[in-house]
């Protein structure tokens, strides 16, 4: 006796949580990086997901000197590919806010106890 066969929308979905592909938006963010600012911190993401796509906000630190607008670019690049790749969720917007600037300098006149 043959069995009839399920298709795979009857047979239920895959749901993937909004703080699995935040992980995911933040590691591809640190990859995208040319370097995490020593006294700096990793970048981190927050993602809205609705239906099948999601919105993705980054907030990460620079060095400075730095081509700011080319490193958002690449995160912005990176982020979208691996969320896709990974948990075949379109990425309709991300977001890249850099909320700290490091200076060489400024840490060095730090260490000495002053701050120009």
């Amino acid at each position: 006796m043959v069995k009839d066969r399920v298709g795979a929308a009857a047979r239920g979905a895959t749901t993937i949580a909004d703080r699995v592909v935040a992980k995911i938006a933040a590691q591809a963010a640190r990859e995208a990086l040319d370097a995490v600012p020593k006294e700096g911190s990793a970048p981190h993401a927050s993602v809205v997901v609705h239906r099948d796509a999601a919105r993705v906000s980054v907030s990460l630190e620079l060095d400075y000197p730095a081509d700011i607008a080319r490193q958002c670019g690449a995160v912005r690049g990176r982020v979208r590919r691996q969320v896709v790749e990974l948990a075949g969720i379109e990425v309709h917007e991300v977001s890249v806010h850099v909320e700290r600037l490091h200076s060489a300098r400024t840490a060095h006149d730090r260490k000495r106890g002053r701050l120009k």
